[in-house]
């Protein structure tokens, strides 16, 4: 059947260096924008377009579920393939349930040590207090998220339903993406969300944001080869310069009230706030145009990738469950540093710093770690051994 016919373009093999690149910065800038009132978190992608570290986070991460699993589920057929995601998302709920014990456990500490309740309802854990038990299991059901707790939830129900979606891009890559993009559209319209518990919908609506891991998928699969044209266009490139220089000026706007005044209330208020919880078009456009310039800019064969200076933010990617996970919590301990002491100027920098420099340390001891676990291979026989055996 014409149906079951593989065209989709499989990814090349080997390791794309930009995949580790971006996603480190996606857990460093994700761990920067997660302190309020820190000045350092002025350099992430957020203050200066529409879209932020968690449209890179999900984007990559369908980009390199479709770069990982398709092979596999074409060479040893679809269950296996499956088989192989549902290990991973096993993996990712068992980091999120972890991640969500020690987290809560760490709020409840600190809030009674230092008297601050306060605290409890600023990182959305009161309901640990009136119904202990049942807050629990609504977490273990992905429906109770604390603070800062709701991008890997989001990431395991997009990989979880992603086998099917996968056979089918395989099959239909282009048509897979417009359904995508049909879903994302329709959400909006109809409101359509996960309720959350113990009220409200889940902050990233996964009926949304699933057009942003599809897309990836949908590049890895050939999108991007395909497009080369249109990528390579001058037009393109000015008219995707154009939005970037748009977008800046909107979202400054939004920061500072004296420029926002500037523009008509109706202009204002079509970009402010930014509609990031059902992925407002303005904002998916503004990532997908940084994807074209990346894809044209930086490609996968660049010199820059293998220059030092990169080799940490390359190794935060290589081991980014880890590090994700550590930059959570660690922003968690930053928020409260800062709070309890001046929340000066150096201590935002070396909140910032410190955090950094802990997440970079764990991704190096984890690729040292496994490292350890290969077998190592037997050294080459000397040339005078190699002729004695021979004689």
């Amino acid at each position: 059947m014409a149906f079951l016919n593989i065209s989709a373009t499989l990814p090349d093999k080997g390791r794309d260096l930009r995949l580790d690149l971006f996603r480190g910065v996606a857990n460093w800038a994700i761990f920067l924008d997660h302190i309020p009132d820190n000045v350092v978190n002025w350099i992430t992608t957020r203050n200066y377009g529409f879209s932020d570290a968690a449209d890179l986070f999900v984007f990559i991460s369908g980009y390199t579920a479709s770069f990982v699993y398709a092979r596999m589920m074409l060479e040893r057929g679809f269950i296996v393939g499956a088989t192989r995601l549902t290990k991973r998302v096993w993996q990712l709920y068992v980091a999120h349930i972890i991640l969500f014990v020690i987290y809560i456990a760490s709020i409840s500490y600190l809030a009674l040590r230092f008297g601050d309740s306060e605290m409890i309802n600023e990182f959305n854990v009161a309901g640990l207090v009136d119904n202990a038990t049942e807050t629990l299991r609504q977490g273990l059901f992905l429906r109770f998220k604390p603070l800062n707790l709701d991008v890997l939830p989001l990431y395991i129900v997009l990989m979880g339903l992603f086998p099917p979606v996968l056979w089918f891009m395989l099959r239909k890559p282009d048509l897979t993406m417009v359904l995508s993009i049909v879903l994302w559209l329709a959400a909006r319209h109809y409101g359509l969300n996960l309720t959350a518990y113990p009220a409200g919908q889940w902050y990233f609506n996964p009926y949304c944001w699933q057009v942003l891991f599809v897309f990836g998928a949908w590049c890895a699969m050939g999108g991007a080869r395909r497009s080369m044209t249109l990528i390579n266009s001058p037009i393109t490139l000015w008219l995707c310069l154009g939005y970037l220089l748009f977008a800046l000026v909107m979202t400054m706007a939004g920061r500072f009230p004296t420029l926002g005044g500037m523009f008509p209330e109706w202009l204002f208020s079509a970009f402010n706030p930014n509609d990031k919880t059902n992925l407002a078009p303005y904002r998916f456009l503004h990532f997908v145009v940084i994807v074209i310039l990346v894809i044209r800019f930086v490609p996968k064969e660049w010199p820059g990738l293998e220059w030092r200076v990169f080799d940490p933010l390359i190794v935060c990617g290589q081991q980014s469950l880890a590090v994700f996970c550590v930059g959570v919590f660690l922003s968690f301990v930053g928020h409260f540093e800062l709070s309890m002491s001046s929340g000066s100027l150096l201590a935002q920098i070396f909140v910032s710093v410190a955090g950094i420099a802990i997440m970079t340390t764990v991704a190096y001891y984890i690729s040292w770690s496994k490292k350890q676990d290969k077998p190592l291979k037997p050294p080459p026989p000397k040339p005078g051994a190699a002729a004695t055996k021979a004689a």
